[in-house]
């Protein structure tokens, strides 16, 4: 059975608005368990950026991971330097997008182009496995209690510890310069882990590429700081440490030293991102490929339809849905989500039963649910289907599902995944920057 898999910041944002955050939609989330193997389901996130800086093209990992993305039918080219290639073709961890993204040394032009690495919609900033750019050396990012190190915790009970460096991280052909970033990296500190990133909080902290599925997160989300002020003023914010010797202890980090959306950083094309994904019919695909363009109403390739609606989301990046009668606030829109997770009646979507996390109806069923803005409009009817996981992912050839979902943790929202990006575009509207569509944070499509 294939994992579910759901990365997002959103669902932890509550927790550190409690401590003093909110705003940056603080906190990390996933639904299920992971992928790239038997069964589960995931989801990730991250946040923040640079302005524009020197970087080329050295060496390229694409095979660290245990699934890399190398090749896919629909030949995704990026045709301006505001585009990059998005892939979706793993078997293994279906409906993974995936983009390529140059890692620099900050000011230089030793850089390591890294593929396989998620393309994350809910949560900020980019996470790379260590062993994903061993043919680089970053700079740690230190504040007055020394060397910075960040647990994220996923709502699937997996998680990533490593410190945070700087690097200029090239996006296609546009760069952001001395970004914090998060190297993943399970050993750091091993024996002064913090019991944030142990269990309850995490059961399982991802050590290799090979075992998440991926070489890293992009996070491109609403948000430019991945904590936000919660992580300002609080040592007990459960998200940044300082170690050393045997210890790590809790800190406090200004918002300039957070990991941070690369995308708000770069010096044009920094308001927010579109994705861009086909249809995918009933059955499943074995590959699709897209378009992750950088800016909104910025430039020729990147001006809204006019259809587009903007739907503003609240201060922790959630907006409303309606489903089955019950409204459901901290909902969001995350591609690195990979199926469409929310609560339902057992009765009318039961679980598998080799796997709960996933939804096995005896037939397709077809469903609605109305998205609102978080003040409760704008408002629009979203039509969408779910199958039986089981007998979908009986063909071990296809990677790609437009009609696979699960439930959601108890208490959370309506987490709109993948699925709900095949044959549209969808924008995401940065926090405090303007575009055609409006002022961030907002979703559109």
């Amino acid at each position: 059975m294939k994992l579910n898999k759901i990365v997002s910041l959103l669902l932890v944002s509550t927790l550190m608005a409690a401590c003093g955050g909110g705003g940056g939609g603080a906190g990390s989330s996933s639904t299920g368990s992971t992928s790239g193997g038997s069964s589960g389901s995931t989801s990730t996130g991250s946040g923040g950026g640079g302005s524009s800086g020197s970087s080329s093209t050295g060496s390229t990992t694409g095979g660290s991971s245990g699934s890399s993305s190398t090749g896919s039918t629909g030949g995704a080219t990026a045709t301006a330097s505001n585009v990059l290639a998005i892939i979706v073709n793993d078997p293994s961890y279906p409906n993974k997008p995936t983009v390529s993204v140059t890692v620099c040394v900050p000011g230089t032009s030793n850089c390591q182009t890294v593929s396989n690495i998620l393309l994350d919609t809910a949560s900020y900033g980019l996470r790379v496995f260590k062993q994903a750019i061993s043919n680089i050396s970053l700079s740690q990012v230190t504040t007055t209690s020394g060397p910075l190190a960040e647990c994220i915790a996923y709502v699937d009970g997996s998680g990533n510890w490593g410190p945070v460096q700087l690097a200029d991280v090239m996006l296609g052909g546009e760069t952001a310069s001395s970004v914090p970033i998060q190297v993943i990296d399970a050993a750091y500190f091993t024996s002064a882990i913090p019991s944030a990133c142990k269990s309850p909080n995490v059961t399982s902290l991802d050590a290799s590429p090979a075992a998440a599925g991926f070489n890293g997160i992009l996070g491109v989300g609403l948000f430019i700081s991945d904590c936000g002020q919660g992580c300002t003023s609080s040592v007990n914010n459960g998200r940044y440490f300082t170690c050393s010797g045997n210890k790590c202890v809790g800190t406090t980090v200004p918002l300039a030293s957070q990991v941070q959306n690369p995308v708000a950083l770069l010096n044009q094309n920094n308001n927010g991102v579109i994705v861009k994904l086909p249809s995918v019919g009933l059955g499943g695909l074995a590959s699709v490929s897209g378009q992750l363009i950088l800016g909104i109403g910025t430039q020729s390739n990147n001006s809204p339809s006019g259809g587009t609606v903007a739907y503003p989301t609240n201060s922790s990046g959630y907006f409303s849905t309606v489903f089955n009668g019950t409204t459901l606030a901290n909902s969001f829109i995350d591609s690195g989500s990979n199926g469409l997770f929310f609560a339902a009646p057992a009765s009318m979507l039961p679980p598998c039963p080799s796997n709960s996390g996933w939804f096995c109806p005896s037939s397709t069923q077809s469903l609605s649910a109305t998205t609102t803005g978080a003040s409760g409009s704008p408002g629009s009817l979203q039509s969408f289907f779910i199958g039986n996981a089981l007998s979908l992912f009986s063909n071990p050839s296809n990677g790609v599902f437009a009609e696979i979902g699960g439930a959601a943790p108890s208490g959370s929202g309506f987490d709109w995944g993948l699925p709900f990006f095949f044959g549209r575009s969808v924008y995401v509207g940065i926090e405090g920057k303007s575009s055609p569509l409006g002022s961030g944070p907002y979703w559109a499509y």
